[in-house]
């Protein structure tokens, strides 16, 4: 490995297709380090992006986090690792771009966007679901997104580039009829993943995507969750749904939901410089839920 790490480093030249830094390499240990990188997290309150937002600011980085609210584990990681929290709402029009503004004033810049912010409400059929909920959802899910990429992107181009991570779903190709909506925003994230990815790499600046199945956050958990709503429908309990009902159903080959921080981890190492040639591409983090090729 350590001739391996030696080899990277003598190939950095002065060609502007290089990273600036590759990789830290200690008898085996790859470190990822945000050191002097400005990440912008949006739907960081709780679930992925609070775990993303601890684990970018435990790598180094200077972290700003967009969302409608200040919940007591996102203001306890603002009091102990200085993460800046910006009470914003995302799916507004003029929200990502206040975001974006806010960490550029108060923090120089943007290095990093994750776009993780989404919101669902499930009906059990297409006639269930009408159009606010059509736009509220694409809003959240999918706009803030492009809202939030257009405006960051004079940023990490004056910068020398960049990384932009999108939290994409398995329903981009699993749809779920009692998730349609959801389904088709994450299906336009995914596509925007890759439009972008090839718009701005002239630019040095990366666009990936992760796509998880289901991950145990409040979405599934909460009193109101999707697990509730799947227990009722089933004639069980939101813990059987999580612990059997859904693995089996999905054919979850691990035979349990993600968590939080394993999907955060995959976004971290997207958003990072070990990832430095990595672009355009689409991360499945789902148990082995979905079976195409």
């Amino acid at each position: 490995m350590a001739k391996i790490a030696d080899l990277s480093r003598s190939a950095v030249t002065s060609d502007s297709r290089q990273p600036s830094t590759l990789l830290s390499v200690d008898h085996g240990h790859v470190e990822i380090n945000f050191e002097g990188k400005v990440a912008v997290v949006t739907g960081g309150s709780k679930g992925v992006g609070l775990e993303a937002a601890r684990q970018l600011a435990s790598s180094g980085a200077q972290v700003v986090i967009g969302s409608r609210t200040v919940t007591e584990e996102l203001a306890q990681l603002r009091d102990e690792m200085g993460v800046l929290a910006v009470r914003v709402d995302l799916s507004k029009a003029e929200g990502p771009a206040r975001l974006i503004a806010t960490a550029e004033t108060e923090r120089g810049g943007v290095d990093v966007l994750l776009n993780n912010v989404g919101a669902s409400e499930p009906g059990p059929t297409l006639a269930d679901i009408d159009d606010a909920a059509w736009q509220r959802v694409f809003d959240t899910t999918f706009f803030s997104a492009v809202r939030a990429s257009r405006a960051v992107i004079p940023s990490m181009v004056a910068r020398g580039g960049g990384s932009i991570v999108n939290v994409s779903s398995i329903n981009a190709k699993l749809p779920d009829p009692a998730i349609a909506h959801y389904s088709a925003a994450k299906a336009a994230l995914s596509n925007l993943t890759k439009s972008t990815a090839i718009e701005l790499a002239p630019h040095r600046v990366r666009v990936n995507a992760i796509s998880p199945g289901p991950i145990r956050t409040p979405f599934w958990t909460s009193a109101n969750g999707f697990a509730a709503i799947v227990a009722d429908a089933a004639g069980t309990t939101p813990q059987e749904v999580i612990d059997e009902v859904v693995p089996q159903r999905m054919g979850i080959l691990t035979g349990r939901f993600s968590l939080p921080q394993e999907v955060a981890a995959l976004a971290v190492f997207l958003a990072s410089e070990v990832a430095a040639n990595v672009t355009g591409a689409d991360y499945v983090i789902d148990g082995g839920a979905l079976k195409t090729v």
